[in-house]
């Protein structure tokens, strides 16, 4: 009799705490019941008006989904402020009220583990993808999977995505 090999179940993202932009500890798992929108976001990037949408998206669908942006300085140093600095310009330029996070990496030897996961089919269950550029967005369901991934030129209120959210 051979012992049975089961891959371990995969994880959610309800798994992982993070800190906010003012460097609280925030437990994803309070978000159970929504739909998540992961985004890896940068102030001086070609898709930086993004953020309106982001933020459009959330006040207009927030009973369906919580928007969660990630400031990250990966791609083109495209993020170079301080959490103050990063708060500031998004509240200012775009009304940013959806929950920003302490800025990460979101590729290389020091991607924070949220990303690993989010971009790591084995661990996730179901997508394979990491950012290629800043406003990447992964879809998250009410149960805290990761069901998509959609690249920086997809915009927030695109029917894609939208119907995705609402479905």
């Amino acid at each position: 009799m051979t012992p049975e090999t089961t891959a371990p179940a995969p994880g959610t993202v309800y798994d992982f705490t993070v800190k906010s932009i003012d460097g609280k500890d925030v437990k994803l798992s309070q978000y159970k019941g929504k739909k998540l929108l992961i985004v890896n976001t940068a102030s001086e990037c070609g898709y930086t008006p993004q953020y309106k949408e982001l933020e459009e998206l959330y006040k207009k669908h927030g009973d369906k989904v919580v928007v969660l942006g990630f400031p990250a300085n990966n791609f083109g140093g495209q993020e170079p402020g301080t959490e103050a600095q990063i708060a500031t310009f998004c509240e200012k330029n775009y009304g940013v009220t959806f929950p920003l996070f302490s800025k990460i990496s979101v590729k290389g030897d020091d991607t924070a583990p949220l990303y690993k996961f989010l971009a790591d089919k084995s661990k996730n269950g179901a997508i394979g993808d990491a950012p290629t550029w800043n406003f990447c967005k992964y879809l998250v369901d009410e149960t805290g999977h990761v069901v998509a991934f959609y690249p920086s030129k997809v915009k927030p209120m695109s029917d894609e995505l939208v119907a995705a959210i609402l479905k």
